[in-house]
Parts: structure tokens; sequence; C-alpha cells
């Protein structure tokens, strides 16, 4: 960060700031039609971004300049071009502070509402308009905003209003300060208008959703709860043979967690509800663009390879799902904590459809509030052991068993139901204080699909600067001889202060990329690549 001080007057000095960070991301694809990658034309293709940030006092602005030319492969290609996508003032004063311009922001959980970046996603759905914020007494926060959605480099035809309060009781309220429970409460509303221009159909033009929220906190508990309503909102994601204008059914979500933590011991459970609840702020719009609810699935957010191929992506129009996490850690000392401790941890997951029956009406169906349908979607089973073998050796040894529906998650026919079995050991070793080791071995069994996968992966690490990585994914029990492909992979980066430069070439498998439920598809590649990354 640069600092620029100066006195407008001498007994009154300002400090003026000026931040940033800046990335570019390139590849040059190669032809390789072995592994299905498409052909591309301009050879290199790249996404940059930089942002610039300005503080004096209450003041904040600040912009983004974006460059796409073209925009790498996997993402949507209406991102191709450059421009500023993102500027910003805002000012605090007297508890109240006021934007204008570009703003993210979220209700609760963001179930009606999240406006949020996820750039490894493609997803930028940043609000232009007026927000304010206001703390009118202690434990108490209130914000509304009116503003339209970004759309690639456009923005969308809707306009969204919202408002949102939440009160903290054991701040707001002085005979609850010592209280042993504290309790949040907070209710968010949003409203979305788009102009019916339909010469056939009839649209609502306004459209109201709701969500009232809790979380209770005592101890080493705690507890959320989190219910939404959308009324009815004809689509084009929620459309059918039967009425390809949309359903007018309502919507509604609930999600429930609770948590219970100790020295060595979590234990999280969760649930949730979803019925006809994709909310956006243009009725035409799909795959990532647009949205306004955000509804992340309760599954464990997967980071090795292999356990990537079958990702679970949220199903908007209806789905029940439940996920339990456990942590426990052996003492030191005792027979399965031996001399160094061993923890475990345990993660099961699921999401089923809802119970549905048709009606003859533009409703659609009706469904049964948490009623659990007759298709599985997904079922995940993780089971993950971590283990200092050494002072220099760490060891973390994963099962993973999943049930993937890959004709409803990625909207395809004919494959099926996905029975895999995955098995991980990770280690990493410590030469030095300088010098380390990490590696993986992964296998991924199953009879349907692409059949069985192995993964090895090795990095060496010099801090603080180098670090050199080489790994290759082998299909080898695919049943067409032809398909057994090897997708290696070699990279090496060199880290100085805020800038971080890494160079790779290798192949790319096709799959789905997820974050948090939302997913894109990751078309296969071949080529080098290079990324840049500073702040300052």
């Amino acid at each position: 960060m640069t600092v620029f001080s100066y006195s407008a007057f001498s007994q009154n000095p300002n400090t003026f700031n000026i931040s940033g960070n800046f990335q570019f991301d390139a590849q040059y694809y190669l032809e390789d039609s072995l592994i299905g990658a498409p052909v591309v034309p301009e050879k290199i293709l790249s996404n940059g971004f930089g942002n610039l940030n300005f503080n004096y006092g209450n003041f904040n602005a600040g912009l983004r300049y974006e460059s796409y030319l073209n925009p790498l492969l996997g993402f949507d290609p209406r991102y191709k071009g450059s421009g500023i996508t993102y500027r910003f003032a805002s000012y605090t004063v007297n508890d109240l502070e006021v934007t204008i311009g570009n703003f993210y922001d979220q209700f609760g959980s963001g179930m009606i509402f999240r406006s949020y970046e996820e750039r490894t996603l493609g997803i930028d759905n940043a609000m232009d308009g007026i927000r304010l914020k206001y703390k009118p007494t202690s434990g108490v926060i209130l914000k509304g905003f009116i503003g339209e959605q970004r759309s690639y480099f456009e923005k969308g035809p809707g306009i969204v209003r919202g408002f949102d309060g939440e009160i903290s009781l054991s701040e707001a309220i002085k005979s609850l300060a010592e209280a042993k429970t504290r309790v949040t409460i907070g209710a968010g509303v949003i409203s979305k208008y788009q102009k019916d221009e339909n010469p056939i159909y009839v649209y609502p033009e306004n459209v109201l959703s709701y969500s009232p929220r809790i979380s209770i906190y005592r101890g080493r508990y705690n507890f959320n709860a989190e219910y939404g309503y959308k009324y009815n909102d004809p689509s084009l994601v929620n459309s059918t043979f039967e009425y390809p204008q949309g359903i007018y059914k309502p919507g509604q979500a609930l999600y429930l967690d609770g948590t219970y933590t100790k020295r060595g011991v979590g234990i999280t459970l969760a649930s949730k509800f979803i019925d006809n609840m994709d909310f956006r702020s243009d009725r035409n719009a799909t795959g990532n663009n647009l949205t306004l609810g955000y509804l992340p699935a309760l599954t464990k957010q997967q980071t090795y390879r292999l356990a990537t191929l079958y990702p679970y992506a949220t199903q908007t129009n209806g789905e029940v799902g439940f996920q339990g996490d456990v942590f426990y850690k052996f003492k030191k000392g005792s027979a399965l904590g031996g001399k160094r401790g061993t923890g475990i941890s345990l993660n099961y997951s699921n999401a089923f459809s809802i119970d549905k029956t048709p009606v003859d009406n533009e409703d659609g169906y009706t469904a049964k509030f948490y009623g659990i349908g007759d298709e599985k979607y997904f079922e995940e089973v993780n089971v993950e052991v971590t283990k200092k073998m050494s002072k220099k050796l760490k060891m973390i040894f994963t099962y993973i068993y999943t049930v993937y529906n890959k004709d409803v998650v990625q909207g395809l026919s004919g494959f099926g139901t996905i029975y895999s079995h995955i098995g991980v050991a990770e280690g990493q070793y410590k030469i030095d204080n300088n010098n380390s080791i990490r590696f993986e071995f992964q296998h991924l069994y199953t009879e349907q699909d692409m059949q069985s996968w192995a993964m090895a992966l090795v990095e060496y690490t010099i801090s603080p600067h180098w670090f050199f990585a080489v790994f290759d994914e082998y299909n080898y029990g695919n049943d067409e001889v032809k398909k057994r492909i090897h997708y290696p992979n070699v990279s090496t980066g060199y880290t100085k202060g805020a800038n971080r430069i890494a160079l790779s070439y290798g192949k790319q498998r096709e799959g789905l990329l997820c974050v948090g439920g939302v997913c894109r598809n990751v078309p296969a590649s071949n080529g080098f690549s290079i990324s840049v990354t500073s702040s300052f």
C-alpha cells in the first residue's frame, strides 16, 4: 500500500490512501482432438483486471478495469471486451453510510439476495445504484438499496429494490447484555421489476420475496434458521413442456444448521428444503447470469482433483438435502492419538427430489413441505484422518464414496447414476525451514461413466520465492481404449513480496468447476498458461 499524508490544517492531520491489485491470466491453446479440446482461432485468450481504491477519512471510492481478449475457455463469451466495469463512491457520517455506483451486499445467508463476485466461476452480479446503511442504535443495522444488476458488459433489464433489518438483542437491550444466550433476528425483503413485453403470456412485472431469520448462540452451541418465500415468478428456468412460459407457483426455501464445538470436538448438522426458488432480475436469464438468490449446496467442498469429477450443483427448482459433519482429535498419548495426536473428520451429505404432485394449471405442481421425493440426486460419505507422523512429515488419508445423478445435476441424459470410490493419500515433508515437498496419490474407482482414474502430484517449495509442481491424471479404466488418456501438467511459480508469477503447461480434462454449489463447465484444453498477480 502506498500512503500519501498531508495536513490541510496544522491541528487536523488527514491521510489519503491508495491501494489496489492486479491479475492477468492467459493461455496459449494447442489443438488436441484426442481430448476433445475445441479449436481456438485466436490461439491466445486472456482475462485481466485491475482495482484502484481510494480512502480519505470517512470517504471511500474505487474502480475496476477489466479486459477479456477474448475470454478464456470456460468463461461466458459475452465477457468479450474491455472497460471500467465497477466504480463507486461512499462516505459515512453519524452512523449513516451512503454508497453510489456499484456495490456488493447480502441479506442473511443470501437466500433472496446476494450480490457478489466469484472470479473463478465468471460470476459478477454487482449492483449499480444507491445503497444506504444506518445504525440507529447499538445492535441494530438497517440497509436499503435500489439498482440494476451487472450482466457482463451491460446491465440487466430488471430494477431491484431491497430492505434488510437486523437486531442483536443482547446489544440493543441493556437487560440482556450479560445473558448467556445471545439472539439475533433479522429479515430481508426484495422486489424486482421487469416490464412485461410478451404478446402472448401475462407476466407479473413486480415480484416480491422475503426471508426472516434467527441466530441463537449459547456457549458451545450455535443455531441458525432462515426461511425464504417468493411470489409467483414464471421464468425460463422453471418452464416446462406444458408451460413454456414458466410456472406461476410461488417458491419457498428453508435452511437450518446447528453446531457444537469444544476443544478437540466439532459437530455440525444442517438441512435445507428448496421449492421453485430460482430468483433473478431477468426472467429470461439462465446459467449464472443475473441471479439474485444464493442457494449453497450442503456438501463438502472438495479440493482433490479426482473428487471434483462429480461435484454437486444446487437444484434451485427443487431439492431436499441434509449434511452432518463431525471432527474429533484424539489426544496425544492415547491409543489412537499416538505420540502427536490424530484428527478424524466424518462428513455425510445427500440431496433428493421433492415430493411433487402435478396439477392441471399454471402452478405446474403442488409439493409437500419438506417432502422427500423418489429420486436421489446426490449422496456422499467423506472420512479424513490427519496424522503427524514425525516432526517433519504430516499425512492426510481420505476416503470418499459418492452417488451422483449425472443426468439431473448436469442437465444431461443417458448417463444415469454414478457410484464412485476415491482414496487419497496426501503428505507434506519439511526438509528444512526453507524447503518442503508435498505429494498426493489419488485413485477413483467406478463402473459407470468414464470408469477408473489415477492421479499423482509432487510439489517442491523453496520458501519464500519458488515452487515447482508436476502431476498427471490418467483415465486408465475407460472402456474405450483410445480414451485412456493422460492429462499431465507441469508448473512453476515465483513470489516476491506482493507479486506472483506462475507458468504452466499441460492438458485439462473437461468437467465442472463448482464453488459452493454454483458451477461452470470447463472444456478440455491443452496449452501453455501464465498468471500474474500483484497488489499495493
